[in-house]
């Protein structure tokens, strides 16, 4: 079900629309070219990734869709959208054009005034200066990024559940229910007495391998990851459950030290719906991190700026 808070924009006005993309929800806003907030709101996510097979596309198309819907709204009075700024999860930018005509076709843009980034390159770019410090995001995957002195991106991490993601929450999901089924397999009926077994059976449906199964290899990866908030519920009187999101802050400092050996200490920020599980995940990666300064957190409304760059575009 799409969220949003708006108010009404004059008529005729040409709008810019932000979008900050993940694989579980796509947080948007529309502004004007004086840079105000017109709207915002979120529907569900998808990633770049998906862009690969005919059901990923058709998933892209719907939630584009469910997007148009909840613009639609804020446009009926005459204003209109001029164009849109997009960062998101999984995006390659060799498949800009091809995401870029989606997108164009269903919100009614052309696709020339749909400038794409990866969520992070976004992301870093609305928090830091070139050259002065690195962003590690955790959602439903992990990557950390650095805009170095050239204006150039580089990054750590950001390889997809399949391969890493180490402390995102695709990632604390799949290491908990693989814990409970290794202990499944050694101790037959032990789930019972797991508070972290217990909470993700009942979120996928049942404590049978075919539930599990099913969700995991037939389920999209943000539904994946959002198991994550299972482990974060009992991590206060689940010591198992603790030592991962624990563990979770330990990967994720890892990403920051693999820029600092690249391109030296700097400041770290952090961003993203891991570190609102459970602050053991902070507390534990500002542990891995001594002597670099990382900096308190901040709701960083990736959305609203990418709307008031889309709506300041020349033409």
């Amino acid at each position: 079900m799409p969220t949003m808070t708006a108010s009404t924009a004059h008529p005729a006005t040409p709008l810019g629309l932000g979008l900050d993309v993940g694989g579980t929800r796509a947080r948007w806003a529309l502004a004007d070219a004086r840079g105000q907030l017109v709207a915002e709101g979120a529907v569900g996510g998808f990633s770049g990734l998906q862009l690969g097979s005919a059901d990923g596309r058709e998933v892209i198309q719907a939630r584009l869709g469910e997007l148009a819907a909840a613009c639609a709204p804020h446009l009926a009075s005459g204003a209109t959208l001029s164009a849109v700024c997009a960062g998101i999860t999984g995006f390659d930018g060799d498949a800009a054009p091809r995401l870029a005509a989606l997108a164009g076709a269903e919100l009614d843009v052309p696709p020339a005034r749909v400038v794409l980034y990866n969520d992070i390159e976004l992301a870093c770019r609305a928090t830091f200066k070139a050259g002065e410090g690195y962003l590690v995001y955790a959602g439903t995957g992990s990557v950390a990024a650095f805009i170095d002195e050239r204006g150039q991106l580089q990054r750590a991490g950001g390889r997809g559940g399949l391969l890493d993601d180490g402390g995102g929450g695709y990632w604390i999901a799949t290491q908990a229910l693989r814990l409970v089924w290794r202990t499944e397999d050694e101790d037959p009926g032990a789930w019972q007495r797991s508070p972290m077994a217990r909470a993700l059976f009942e979120r996928i449906g049942g404590p049978d391998w075919a539930r599990t199964r099913e969700f995991i290899y037939n389920g999209e990866r943000g539904d994946i990851g959002e198991l994550a908030l299972a482990v974060a519920q009992v991590a206060d009187h689940d010591p198992l459950a603790l030592a991962l999101l624990q563990a979770a802050g330990e990967e994720l400092a890892r990403l920051a030290r693999a820029l600092a050996g690249r391109h030296g200490v700097r400041t770290v920020a952090l961003s993203g719906r891991v570190f609102d599980l459970h602050g053991a995940i902070e507390q534990s990666m500002r542990a891995a991190l001594p002597g670099v300064p990382v900096r308190p957190r901040a709701p960083l409304a990736v959305h609203v700026q990418a709307a008031r760059l889309a709506a300041m575009r020349d033409g």
